[in-house]
This record gives structure tokens, sequence and C-alpha cells, in this order.
């Protein structure tokens, strides 16, 4: 089945003859998949999806969308969580989605560095790494189906920021598609480059706002060759925050990861998976996890992280743990932290924020924030986990019990309101991961001052003056 095309005869040939006419797609199961968010909050067919398989034929592609006017939206693996990849569905739109430009182009080990293009998937790119030896640091739940070139579009997290950070670090150079279609090769593999702005910093977590980014020159790392994990019940954040300071104290950057997690969202991921067992016996408010990793010979980093928890137990820092005794164990760690989003989907309709704040802030954060929504809608639920490490939380409150959506709907801004506002008097940031996409796309405008929301008003008009690379996401 297909669909009438409001794009003009003659720009739609064009189209055909840069990709192929198999790649330019007006089906409607093609058109509805693509339309969608993965969030599920977000819908609008384009008028077409039309699938590049190099950076010459994007291009082109991109030169036919700019003489018709046609809005262009990049697409990836379309698994982000903001709806910065969605279409708003209102005519003339084309989806244009990178998902064939798979080209591993180099892997330099010597160097350190992987060249890869977009399209490859997170997972892709880390098997690629882990076959010579090393190790691409980033880790989403996703990452067998996101592609690299969306998340260095929304400068992805994941559970490994504190030790290696977010994925800006990870690049040291872009292949982009310009808004009128030419075409910057800034592939470089430098560490040290001072000769002018560094221009692959603005494409960077811009969510193709400011052109496609084709392919990345990405840092690699060591592969660790031990790793140890424990699960934690802590009796309350401050707690956790102070066993954080201790393990780092102790072990430095061995320390890869350490996530914060409050009963409720154990709760109700066990709910949702049961057959998950719990490392720790008696239930407690607080967990975390904490993950460590390094060079040194197997086993060797196990009884440090276990002398760090012995040390808290007896402070007072923390009143349980289990320390897994083997790989096995240490997944079935994280799989109780990564179920999160479907245990809060199973539990009814919720209000998501990735916020972050000083990591030093994040206990009164959560006092204050609680406080406030119980305050405002009493009822309201409990949900926050996240990286506490690095100062993101995922905060996502869920309605009263027996509410529908239509119940929260009415409510939703002001629960918006008290936490950003919370978040605004800690001098933190309403998205730490997720990017601004359409979600947040007000907000970001109410919450920036004046002269920063300027300066990037002015970088997209420089980069895009006929508003046509997504549009209405991140700056209106």
């Amino acid at each position: 089945m297909t669909t009438k095309s409001k794009i003009a005869p003659d720009l739609l040939e064009r189209l055909v003859r840069s990709v192929g006419r198999e790649h330019v797609v007006e089906g409607a199961e093609e058109l509805d998949w693509a339309g969608r968010s993965a969030c599920g909050t977000f819908n609008g067919r384009a008028d077409l999806l039309v699938r590049p398989g190099s950076t010459a034929e994007l291009s082109e592609v991109v030169r036919v969308c700019v003489d018709g006017r046609m809005p262009m939206v990049p697409q990836g693996g379309n698994t982000g969580l903001a709806g910065g990849a969605t279409p708003f569905g209102t005519g003339g739109e084309v989806v244009i989605s990178l998902s064939r430009m798979r080209a591993l182009r180099q892997l330099d080990i010597e160097n350190a560095t992987i060249t890869v293009e977009a399209g490859l998937t997170l997972s892709e790119v880390r098997t690629y790494a882990d076959r010579a030896g090393l190790l691409y640091p980033v880790g989403l739940g996703s990452e067998g189906s996101c592609q690299i070139g969306g998340n260095i579009a929304t400068n992805a997290g994941g559970t490994q920021v504190l030790r290696y950070g977010n994925v800006r670090p990870q690049v040291l150079g872009l292949e982009v598609v310009l808004p009128d279609g030419r075409i910057w090769d800034g592939l470089r593999s430098l560490r040290k480059d001072s000769a002018g702005y560094d221009m692959k910093q603005i494409f960077i977590g811009s969510e193709g706002t400011l052109g496609f980014i084709t392919a990345a020159v990405l840092r690699l790392q060591p592969r660790p060759s031990d790793v140890a994990a424990a699960f934690v019940a802590a009796p309350n954040p401050a707690a956790a925050l102070k066993l954080l300071s201790a393990a780092r104290g102790r072990l430095g950057e061995a320390v890869t990861a350490f996530e914060l997690m409050r009963r409720e969202a154990i709760d109700l991921t066990l709910a949702v998976r049961p057959e998950l067992r719990m490392p720790i016996e008696h239930l407690h408010d607080w967990y975390v996890l904490v993950e460590v990793a390094g060079q040194g010979d197997p086993g060797g980093l196990e009884p440090e992280l276990e002398a760090v928890l012995a040390s808290a137990l007896e402070e007072g820092l923390i009143v349980d743990a289990a320390l897994a005794r083997s790989n096995a164990q240490r997944l079935a760690m994280w799989e109780l932290r990564e179920w999160k989003a479907e245990a809060q989907k199973a539990a009814g309709p919720g209000v998501k924020h990735d916020v972050s704040v000083p990591v030093s802030s994040i206990p009164r954060f959560l006092a204050e924030a609680d406080a406030a929504l119980e305050n405002a809608l009493p009822g309201i639920r409990h949900f926050a986990f996240g990286h506490l490490g690095d100062g993101n939380i995922h905060y996502n409150p869920i309605a009263p019990a027996g509410w529908t959506a239509v119940d929260l709907d009415p409510h939703r801004a002001r629960i918006n309101e008290i936490v950003h506002d919370i978040v605004a008097r800690f001098g933190g940031s309403i998205s730490a991961e997720h990017g601004i996409g359409r979600l947040r796309s007000d907000e970001l405008r109410r919450r920036k001052s004046e002269v920063e929301y300027d300066m990037m008003r002015a970088i997209k008009g420089t980069f895009d003056p006929f508003g046509l690379m997504n549009p209405g996401k991140v700056v209106a």
C-alpha cells in the first residue's frame, strides 16, 4: 500500500535518481514506523522516507530537499526518548534514514581509534572494538538498535559516563552533510588540534538540526581485563554519595559505574520480571549497583571492592551488600537496573525527567522534589533511578494508583514546573542524556537565558537559514 505523496513529481524523480527507486519509500507501514517515537508520545507521518547509501547520495538528497523547501528529519535507529527523530506530519516532510550507511572505514589499533559510518549500531561498534582487544566505552540499553550517528547527534550518555564521559569526549572527528548539501570532511583522528574553532562540537548534541552526521572517528580505550561488581543497600542517598567518595578514594578511576535505585523502582521491576532475584535478602529503601574495572589480573579488584564495602558497613554508609562472584551474577545485577523503563510503563502513566544536578546536590534534590510533588499531588508515586556518579537522575514520578493518562494529563505541566524549578535552583539541566527533541523544546526556551538562547538561534540560522533541518526540534 502507498500513500499519496505531496512531493512535487519532478523532485520525487530526482530523489529516485539519487538513491534508487527501492530506497524512496512511500508505503504506509514504513511511514507509520518512521513517524512513531520510541517513547510512544509523538506521532507524525512524513510524506517520504529516503534511505541514501553513501555520503555522496545524501548530499544530493539534501540538495533536492533544499530546492523543494522540503523539511528534512534525520533518523537513525529511532530509539530516542524525546521525539527528536519524529516528523510532525504537517505535510512535505522527508524522513532521511542513514540505516544503509554502515561501513567500518578504518580501525587503527595503534592510534586506538575506529572510523565508522553513522548507520552502524552501537553494539556493532563495540563488537568491532572488542575484537581488536579495545573498548568503545559508551553503553546503552538500546545498543542493539540505536545507531552511532544518533548517539553522537544526541550526545548520549549511559552507565559508564562516570569513568569515560558521554559521547562527546569519545569523538575525535566527524564527517557532516550540511543543510545546503555541502560535505564537511572533519574526520581527523588527532588528540590535540588547536587550529581554529573545534567545529565538530557544534554538531555533537545538535539532534540533527544543523546537519547530517555521516561518519565519525571515535576514541577507543583499553579493554578491561578485570571487572568486579556489588549490589548494595544504603540507608539514604546521602550515605550512597559518601560511599561513592570512599570508593573513588581507594579505587580511583577504576570505579566505572555507580547506579542509584530507590526501593519503589526495584519493587516494580520485580513485578514485571518476577524471575529476577534480589542479591540482598531483606528489603531496603535505597540500592546502589557499583562496578569497577581495570587492566590487572582477573580477580584483583574484587578484594579491593570488598574492603571498601566492609569499611562502609562499619561506618553505617551501607546496611547490606552482595558481591558478584561470577560474570553471570554481575549481569543479573545489571538486569535489575536495566528493566526500569518497562517497569515504569507497566505501573501506569507517569512523567519522565532526564535531569542532572551537581553530584553533591543529588540527596537534597531528591528530598525537595519528593516533598514538593507530594504536597502538590497527594498519592503520587516516586520512581527514581540513575547515574549517581555523574549527577544524572531519571526522576519519573508515577500517577496515583488507579489513575489513567487522561487523569494525569492536566497535572503534567505543573509536575514538570515543580521538578525543573528545583533543578534550576541547584544549577542543573533539564536534559542530561536524552536530548531536547520535541519533548522539551518549549521548556528549553523558558530555561535558557536570553543571551544563551540567542546564541543558539544564531548558530541555527547560520547553518540552516531556510529552517529545513529537523524543524521544531531544540531551537524554534
